[in-house]
């Protein structure tokens, strides 16, 4: 059942008279029922007057207000949290998948200047615990809200024999629109632009694989001295980074944003070359920025080269913009009054693909 109520997947198909045969099968409706109970006031929370209906329908109706613009295009794009799941089992924090999720794919669209419209979820567990779906949900919601984002639907699915119990599956559906003349696709790209990072806030959800092969044997509550006396725990599980308010910032300062990239799996190697037009590379200077410590310690323990961490790893780099030379300040000090930590990590030559200098990408 996928409604905006976030029902149990159990609800779709059982009649009430078999309510305990389906449970001895391992699926509860009531803890469908209760997982919902525990997050609709935060999903309600998300809702504008563009949404129709409220909580309960089969599907979520959105109403769109595309004024001001005169050739609204849709962009939508859909994603999961990979094996963070994992380590959010480990150690027993949910709540900041959800927030995980939504700002994932926010960033995805935001690449080509979309903004979000709404945004749906899907959460599935082999035994349903309602508290610990709510949890996800509503850091969900919590994201939705501070970015202006319907939470629109969403589906709580319990699937016995397909999940290990105890552990979860996330993924989420983004909507945004952007206007077919601000469409940002990289076309205006030239050698000579400036490219202009913002750091990660960790891991973000990508590299997990890797992590937790390298860091399995450490104790992740320990304060260590090679993590400034952080704990792993608290590292693997900080909550992506949304850099919508970083190109708000840009944009209302008036900078030409001529092309972005949201620094995901694949790494520094692989997402820039995504939004390239032909015959232009980046040079990017790794020297420019410190690699936090917890990707130093991942690198060190499964002792990759540095050009396979790039690739697998964000490495504190989460999101480019690619701006004209003649704009650099102007950027920096647009991004640095809003409250980002911007700098300057490379520029764009021709070429093809990215090259690293200063020593750490190769």
């Amino acid at each position: 059942m996928t409604d905006n109520t976030h029902a149990a997947h159990a609800g779709a198909t059982a009649q009430q008279g078999s309510a305990s045969a389906y449970e001895r099968a391992g699926v509860s409706i009531e803890a469908g029922h209760r997982a919902v109970n525990l997050m609709k006031g935060a999903v309600a929370r998300t809702h504008g007057p563009q949404v129709l209906g409220g909580i309960g329908g089969f599907g979520g109706l959105f109403r769109p207000e595309f004024t001001g613009m005169t050739d609204p295009v849709l962009v939508a794009s859909t994603d999961g949290v990979g094996t963070k799941t994992k380590v959010a089992s480990r150690v027993g924090r949910y709540g900041g998948l959800g927030a995980d999720i939504v700002n994932h794919c926010v960033n995805d669209i935001l690449v080509q200047g979309a903004r979000p419209l709404f945004f749906l979820d899907y959460v599935a567990m082999g035994k349903l615990s309602p508290e610990l779906v709510a949890d996800v949900v509503t850091g969900a919601a919590q994201a939705c809200e501070a970015l202006g984002v319907a939470l629109l639907g969403g589906e709580t699915a319990e699937m016995p024999g397909v999940y290990v119990e105890g552990e979860l599956d996330i993924v989420g559906t983004i909507v945004g629109v952007v206007d077919r003349p601000k469409l940002i696709d990289g076309t205006r790209i030239q050698a000579g632009d400036r490219v202009i990072a913002l750091p990660s806030a960790g891991l973000h959800t990508n590299g997990y694989s890797l992590a937790r092969m390298a860091l399995d044997g450490l104790d992740w509550n320990e304060a260590r001295s090679d993590l400034n006396g952080e704990r792993l725990a608290d590292l693997l599980t900080v909550p992506h980074r949304a850099y919508v308010p970083a190109f708000d910032a840009l944009e209302a300062a008036g900078v030409d944003v001529r092309g972005m990239a949201h620094i995901t799996g694949g790494g520094l190697v692989d997402n820039p070359p995504r939004v390239f037009p032909a015959g232009i590379g980046m040079q990017v200077d790794t020297a420019s920025w410190t690699v936090p410590p917890v990707f130093e310690l991942i690198v060190k323990q499964a002792q990759v080269d540095r050009h396979e961490a790039f690739r697998a790893l964000n490495m504190g780099v989460g999101f480019l913009f690619i701006v004209p030379a003649a704009q650099e300040a102007h950027a920096l000090a647009a991004l640095s009054a809003a409250g980002q930590q911007p700098w300057v990590i490379g520029e764009m030559i021709a070429g093809q693909g990215v090259t690293f200098t200063g020593g750490q990408g190769s």
